[in-house]
């Protein structure tokens, strides 16, 4: 019988030694992310809220958002990463938010 921690099992033993750790936090929202998309957020919610120029965060916590269908709440996190993102100078990151929010707000058409 395998004994060897799942990944999920591994994190979340980080979480508990360090559960500041941006990254660890970051890994458990993406590991969460298809099957416990509300747990995902839970942990979305506390690097927006306690690591706040994590820029990692602001795409996939949009579109966390965005798949729990809250838009509106979700433009708030694309327009406060481009701030955090451009400060950062992170325009790869910047330019990723952007396209979320131009598609989430309608404005991603193609020139015919």
């Amino acid at each position: 019988m395998d004994t060897t921690p799942t990944r999920l099992q591994q994190l979340l033993t980080f979480y508990n030694e360090d559960p500041n750790d941006p990254f660890i936090i970051y890994a458990l929202a993406t590991e969460y992310r298809t099957t416990e998309p509300q747990r995902a957020m839970e942990y979305y919610q506390k690097l927006l809220d306690e690591h706040p120029d994590y820029v990692g965060t602001y795409y996939h916590a949009g579109k966390m958002l965005e798949y729990l269908q809250n838009p509106e709440e979700a433009e708030k996190v694309y327009r406060r990463g481009l701030q955090v993102s451009r400060k950062a100078g992170q325009m790869h990151a910047a330019s990723e938010i952007q396209q979320a929010l131009n598609s989430l707000l309608g404005l991603d058409y193609e020139d015919e």
